[in-house]
């Protein structure tokens, strides 16, 4: 495609000259657009109902079905989280919860054309290896008499895994589940971090989960890490970037941290003296950039990198990379169905997101109600909005040209005021235009969610937080 040329020329332009000045100026709280309207813009007033019709209504596309499962339970209480979790070492307590998300799966599946495939399969949380072995077996079998699992290659079914809560059995039990993409929990392999952190992982946990993945076959592997944290440092950031580019995962997820303890209270557990400066951050974002494209991998965008053979990395190429509520992915074009407690669901028109209060999730589900909470129907401005944004933040380049075709408008002007917005990031080199095609810049990349705030017609001020891991899951 057109776009693939621009894209993949600049991923190999490392930013050497980076003027710290602009990037500290633009780097502010943006949402991270795993959606656009964001989920700080869904409202009460749309009801189960509202879902219930969008999923009977997306049957006449008949698009395949993608499944994220929230699964809310871990052993221990890492001090950085922000998402939805219930500390305890009761896998008992998964039971009833496992029996909640097949009545949920029930009530779905009622009104959806079960003959759709199941491309996509994501098990996030939490942490989903709380579960036993036995229990995650009982979840797939529930997930496949409801919905109907595929076998094809082109699946992309994965799970998210703390490697202390796993072990080679797991991975092989897994794989006969049919998952073939994992993503490790990682976030720094110093020692002083992890105990700041209360996350204590040798770094032998992660290599031989590693090697048994290899050893097995799995399609794709991610290790998620983490810059910000205390007492990180770029030279203690960069020690713990070669141990991991030694493990030359197809992936690399690399978050930054948003301390927000007045928010979540487990982060008040971090002394805030102990975090790196705003200086000290930047230095590690750009050791991160420079080694990792050193190493050979692609900076998809944002906290995204991965290996030019990786499926991330082709899609991209492409022009076919698509965003969801786990990021970037390689497979789009489908409905998202998201089951149990806060899980959004992206169907049709509509954003649609479950209640965030365990209790609440399960009392409305025991009633034989959907558990929608909250969501969203998109307008036609949403929709092309929606599509700048994520082209913008996939392809690195923006064709107003071909937006308009595709909403039958006047790209140019129907966007003037986004464009508008973009004047001082042009003026700073962040993005550049040629005619009625936006091209991102490499230093441009790094700040690729301020750009997609100019085409933001939702955003406020008390909008302006970071929603990566605050309302989903």
């Amino acid at each position: 495609m057109s776009n693939s040329t621009s894209s993949s020329n600049s991923h190999h332009q490392t930013p050497q000259a980076w003027d710290a000045g602009t990037i500290r100026r633009y780097d502010v709280n943006e949402p991270r657009y795993t959606s656009y309207p964001t989920a700080l813009s869904f409202h009460s007033s749309f009801a189960a109902t509202d879902f219930a019709t969008a999923l009977a209504r997306s049957n006449v596309d008949g698009k395949p079905l993608s499944i994220y499962v929230h699964i809310p339970f871990c052993r221990e209480n890492c001090f950085y989280c922000a998402c939805n979790k219930i500390v305890t070492r009761n896998t008992q307590l998964a039971d009833p919860y496992l029996n909640r998300l097949e009545q949920e799966m029930r009530l779905v599946t009622s009104h959806l054309d079960t003959s759709r495939p199941v491309t996509q399969l994501y098990w996030g949380g939490g942490t989903p290896t709380f579960l036993t072995l036995d229990q995650m077996s009982d979840l797939i079998d529930r997930l496949d008499d409801q919905f109907g699992l595929s076998g094809d290659r082109s699946r992309d079914y994965a799970i998210e895994i703390d490697p202390r809560a796993a072990n080679v059995l797991t991975l092989r039990h897994l794989q006969a589940l049919g998952f073939n993409r994992v993503s490790l929990g990682v976030q720094d392999l110093d020692l002083r971090v992890q105990q700041a952190i209360n996350r204590v992982q040798p770094r032998v946990l992660t290599e031989n989960l590693i090697e048994e993945a290899r050893r097995l076959g799995f399609r794709s592997l991610n290790l998620d890490l983490i810059y910000g944290l205390p007492y990180q440092t770029r030279d203690s950031f960069a020690e713990t970037l070669e141990q991991v580019i030694a493990m030359a995962p197809a992936r690399l997820s690399i978050f930054n941290y948003a301390h927000l303890p007045e928010r979540f209270v487990s982060q008040q557990h971090i002394e805030t003296a102990a975090l790196p400066s705003a200086e000290e951050k930047l230095a590690i974002l750009r050791t991160t950039i420079v080694m990792l494209e050193e190493a050979g991998y692609v900076h998809i965008g944002m906290d995204h990198f991965a290996l030019p053979s990786d499926s991330l990395a082709v899609a991209q190429r492409m022009g076919t990379l698509r965003r969801n509520f786990q990021g970037y992915s390689s497979h789009g074009n489908t409905d998202l169905i998201g089951l149990g407690v806060s899980a959004i669901s992206d169907v049709d028109d509509i954003y649609a997101q479950n209640s965030t209060d365990l209790t609440c999730y399960e009392t409305t589900i025991d009633t034989g109600e959907l558990a929608t909470a909250r969501g969203l129907r998109l307008t036609f401005d949403d929709r092309v909005r929606r599509h700048a944004i994520e082209r913008l933040m996939c392809d690195m380049t923006l064709d107003l040209d071909a937006l308009s075709q595709t909403f039958d408008i006047d790209a140019p002007r129907y966007l003037a005021g986004a464009l508008e917005r973009l004047s001082d990031a042009k003026r700073d080199g962040l993005i550049e235009r040629y005619g009625n095609r936006l091209i991102v810049t490499p230093v441009g990349r790094l700040l690729i969610r301020y750009l997609a705030m100019a085409f933001d017609a939702h955003l406020t001020d008390q909008q302006s937080l970071d929603d990566s891991r605050i309302l989903w899951p």
